[in-house]
């Protein structure tokens, strides 16, 4: 960082567009705040590695940054939010979706993604996830799964795999947990993946995919945490660990998300597995308000806008 940027930053000030520093010459530099760095996550966590290919994906998109908002909620992956030079919001724990949905209903041309981790979105936040894929609203949802609560001490996950070592499971989870794949399909999200932080270039793709087109779409990425999940389940560091992802993947598009379920030894099965499409929530709202109330009806003009 250079010094400009520093004294920018300790007088809680952004640094100005013309400080280009050796880190803002990143390919990703300019999507991050770095004056907020360094990060708080441990060395070998494969967040940051979803924020490359995340960022890599809306730098190819193109889209605008006034055009681009990102939500999350809490945990290790919700301090994304905190990290990226874009509008952003750190919700409380559980909430990003809903806070989402209303900020796409009142700013409907705003690309809004969610991004946060296993343990915020299909726990306390679960209930908001199947309402939200049910209604199809246009929201891009990123979950990274690292089989546990990794901010609060490596408790028991709503995906920890039964006989997962967990702080709270020390013999094992008996829980079956969450096939996250299968429960974004059975409630209704119009694009569902699932890639690990090994497969970069396959994730940024499907994250490209999934902001591309209208209504919930759903990437999962399944991300290693060897200081908490790692150390007690003997998975050895962060470089181990994706090796484990490598050996154990297998690329399945279109496969039948009911086997698709992660185990501590199986086959963890990747790819696109819903690729279809159905009126979001705002057009099908609008369309019944019209039909029923015909001319009565006004609608929203930020709706106008996108439905025009």
């Amino acid at each position: 960082m250079s010094n400009t940027a520093m004294e920018a930053a300790l007088e809680g000030m952004e640094p100005q567009a013309g400080d280009v520093s050796e880190a803002d010459q990143h390919p990703i530099g300019e999507w991050l705040r770095q004056e907020r760095m360094p990060h708080i996550w441990c060395p070998g966590c494969g967040i940051g590695t979803t924020v490359n290919c995340f960022t890599r994906a809306i730098d190819d998109l193109g889209i605008p940054r006034e055009q681009l908002a990102v939500v999350s909620g809490i945990g290790c992956t919700g301090r994304v939010a905190g990290y990226l030079r874009l509008d952003t919001f750190h919700t409380t724990h559980g909430r990003a979706i809903p806070f989402a949905t209303g900020l796409k209903l009142a700013r409907p041309k705003t690309k809004v993604v969610v991004y946060s981790g296993d343990g915020d979105l299909f726990a306390i936040g679960g209930n908001h996830f199947i309402h939200a894929a049910r209604r199809n609203v246009d929201l891009t949802i990123l979950c990274v799964n690292n089989f546990n609560y990794g901010m609060t001490g490596g408790q028991v996950a709503p995906t920890t795999p039964e006989m997962g070592s967990a702080s709270t499971t020390p013999y094992g989870a008996i829980e079956k947990p969450f096939n996250l794949p299968d429960l974004a399909k059975s409630c209704g999200a119009v694009y569902v993946a699932r890639w690990t932080v090994y497969h970069v270039k396959q994730l940024s793709n499907a994250i490209k995919t999934a902001m591309s087109k209208p209504g919930l779409t759903f990437v999962e990425m399944v991300a290693q945490c060897p200081t908490l999940f790692g150390r007690r389940n003997k998975l050895g560091d962060g470089l181990a660990m994706m090796e484990e992802f490598r050996k154990r993947s297998v690329i399945k598009h279109g496969a039948d998300t009911r086997d698709c379920e992660l185990t501590m030894t199986s086959p963890i099965v990747c790819g696109t597995f819903v690729d279809t499409a159905r009126p979001s929530y705002i057009n099908v709202y609008s369309e019944q308000m019209h039909r029923i109330l015909g001319d009565r009806y006004i609608m929203p003009d930020s709706w106008r806008e996108v439905l025009s």
